[in-house]
């Protein structure tokens, strides 16, 4: 790609919550431009951008796809992302390669949680971002105060400012002013007539004509200079200083229209082409160097070594894996070698793709800017960088994301379970915030993921790719067993049945320890009361013993055993005879030091709307939860809590149906307590119910 080309070219992703129709919106803008021949819709299943059958069964988006078009001579790359919770973090990977984040807002009902959290991940990786306020032809629709929730809600970025205003609104929805150009465009059939601003709306064009000039005004000092003296700026420097405002992350231009009535779009995209920054006008990437922390810098320029990074994998049993990355610097051709510094190993690049929704089209080469695709990569997983093997670099990347929720998989054919395991692998490498772990107490397999949707979409992808049936079934909750008190006493194993015997004698003391602290043994045998090589036996016998504990049968943790004094006999003792005795020593102790059942503790940050403030701290009460504190963000509440993990199990749909998807939260293990003792009794009946169900 030559550098005229490159400052054609715009990355664009399309984000927001879900339902907010960025799917249509995606839709639209390639059949506009000739890039898809028919117009598909989601409730239909027939968009060019959810193509997977998951996606088409459930009418959402649940994965990343890119498409392109031209518009009057620049280039599109658009990537439609997942914008509910369960999905957020393949729209994370995105933002990570995008130039600019288009953020659907529609206009009633506001903008929800997930479209928050979006808005905040481009801050961090300082990717421009405009908005365009959609669905201005339904009812209800209100242009000034969807601007007026956004500035409210969206804080802590760009200056939010309208750079359009309807003509009209709900079902009297005729077109829209560009207030960059001061030109209105109405619209029959979805093409626009341009004309002139309507008599109705020349002041309230003007005045946000004004709050745009102010905004652009204070990109640039000579600009804030020459406005305060005169009040007014060229068409040429509003332009220049909105590009370069949205280019900084300084403005966050407001347009407006519909989707589905094809109203605005062309504005949209005449304002995205001019001000969305192209990839010469992003700051270099900057990596670090294998095998130390210096840090070197890629430009993006054709003949700069070659860097990219891998945001996105596809895994598929027939037809191998497709690796999606992003080109900083340099240019990879198709039938090269390339390296990955992560593995320490060279790839060979195969047939590039460009990628158009589910179709691939063979390229020759790709160039800094260019996002693209290559098949069957060995080694190569999300994450991962792509460069030269003379000149390496490892281009930073997000952190993946800690699961919210587990479950366990029951194979619904017996002999499928290694098949299982080695098919889940498969889909860890498309999606890295799905974890697999066994559970070497109940030996369940456990999948864990960012909501129970997730999870079950990983389910039918299993049977769809793998045709590996399971089922999900709710993990048990890891409790543990400890002790309170302190006691000292005689553990004597002695048997004699003829010939020789079993013979070992050990004092033992057992005491808690403070909570996370673990287990502790020593030794404080003097005099060989008991031999040296017996002493590790004893120490042996009370862990096996401590693996299931006499209340529930979890392990116990967070107690001291001492060995203190003891007897052996000449012939009958040996290393079983005292590990025995050990194991014996421990149950005995249990029982007399006041034993305890533990449960864990998950600490969460809840993201709600003001007004369901209220009602999930008291379902948090509930649930024996403990508010830690909170915090506002816009028209948000942050709720810091912590909550025993084996009451919010189900909590991502269940906070779906109290805030009407309109939140979103974390969860991570915080800590053991112990179990409150009016629960007890009807917990550990619970417990040793299942047990025996499983056996």
């Amino acid at each position: 790609m030559g550098k005229c080309a490159r400052e054609k070219l715009r990355n664009v992703g399309i984000v927001g919550h879900g339902g907010a129709g960025k799917t249509t919106l995606s839709e639209a803008l390639l059949f506009m431009n000739g890039a898809i021949d028919r117009l598909g819709k989601v409730e239909n299943g027939t968009t060019a951008m959810d193509f997977e059958p998951e996606e088409i069964k459930r009418h959402l988006t649940i994965s990343s796809s890119i498409h392109h078009f031209d518009w009057k001579g620049t280039t599109f790359n658009i990537i439609d992302t997942p914008g509910y919770t369960n999905f957020l973090h393949d729209t994370r990977d995105a933002i990570s390669v995008m130039d600019g984040a288009l953020l659907i807002a529609p206009a009633v009902g506001g903008i929800k949680a997930q479209a928050i959290k979006i808005w905040e991940w481009s801050g961090e990786y300082k990717v421009p971002r405009m908005i365009f306020v959609n669905q201005m032809d339904r009812e209800g629709a209100n242009f000034e105060t969807t601007i007026k929730d956004l500035t409210s809600t969206l804080t802590g970025g760009p200056r939010i400012v309208a750079a359009a205003l309807p003509i009209g609104a709900e079902s009297g929805l005729k077109g829209v002013i560009n207030l960059v150009t001061m030109k209105a465009y109405t619209y029959n059939g979805g093409k626009a007539t341009e004309g002139d601003i309507p008599a109705d709306l020349k002041d309230e064009a003007e005045t946000l004509r004004v709050e745009l000039v102010e905004a652009v005004s204070e990109t640039d000092d000579a600009l804030m200079e020459k406005y305060l003296e005169t009040e007014e700026l060229s068409d040429a420097e509003i332009l220049e200083g909105l590009k370069k405002g949205v280019a900084e992350c300084i403005i966050a231009p407001v347009l407006c229209g519909s989707t589905t009535a094809m109203i605005g779009l062309d504005v949209l995209l005449d304002i995205m082409a001019q001000n969305m920054p192209s990839p010469a006008m992003r700051e270099p990437v900057v990596g670090k160097v294998p095998g130390g922390d210096a840090e070197e810098e890629r430009p993006c320029e054709d003949d700069a070594p070659f860097a990219a990074r891998v945001f996105k994998t596809i895994s598929d049993p027939f037809t191998g894996k497709l690796t999606l990355f992003r080109v900083y610097s340099g240019t990879v051709k198709s039938n090269s070698d390339v390296f990955n510094p992560g593995k320490d190993t060279t790839e060979r690049i195969g047939q590039l793709f460009c990628l158009e929704g589910k179709k691939q089209k063979p390229i020759e080469s790709a160039s800094a800017g260019d996002i693209v695709a290559v098949a069957k990569l060995k080694s190569t997983v999300t994450g991962d960088t792509l460069c030269d093997a003379a000149k390496p670099v490892v281009l930073p990347g997000p952190e993946t994301l800690k699961p919210v929720i587990s479950f366990a998989l029951q194979a619904q054919n017996k002999g499928d379970m290694d098949k299982i395991a080695a098919s889940l692998q498969r889909l860890t490498e498309e999606d890295p915030t799905l974890q697999i772990s066994r559970d070497e107490e109940t030996h369940e397999l456990i999948l864990s993921g960012m909501g129970q949707l997730h999870l079950e979409v990983t389910v039918d992808k299993l049977k769809r790719k793998f045709g590996v049936g399971v089922d999900l079934r709710e993990p048990k909750v890891p409790y543990r067993e400890t002790i309170k008190g302190k006691t000292k006493l005689q553990s004597k194993y002695k048997k004699q049945s003829g010939g020789r015997g079993q013979y070992a004698d050990a004092w033992i003391e057992v005491e808690p320890q403070p909570r996370g602290a673990g287990y502790e043994f020593i030794d404080k045998i003097v005099g060989g009361a008991i031999p040296r090589q017996y002493i590790p036996a004893v120490d042996k016998g009370i862990q096996e013993a401590s693996a299931k504990g006499i209340l529930a049968g979890y392990p116990v943790v967070d107690f001291k055993v001492t060995l203190f004094d003891g007897s052996y006999h000449e012939v009958d003792s040996s290393e079983m005879a005292f590990k025995i005795a050990g194991s014996m020593g421990f149950k005995k102790a249990m029982e007399q030091a006041n034993p305890v059942l533990l449960e864990p503790i998950v600490k969460m940050e809840i993201s709600v709307p003001d007004e369901c403030m209220g009602d999930i701290i008291g379902d948090i009460n509930s649930r024996r939860g403990r508010v830690l504190g909170s915090e506002a963000k816009g028209g948000y509440q942050v709720i810091s809590v912590n909550v025993p993990m084996a009451s919010v199990l189900k909590y991502s749909s269940e906070l779906g149906s109290m805030t009407s998807d309109r939140g979103i939260f974390t969860m991570e293990f915080s800590h053991y307590e112990e179990v409150p003792l009016q629960l007890v009794d009807k917990l550990i009946q619970q417990l040793k119910a299942q047990q025996e169900e499983a056996t």
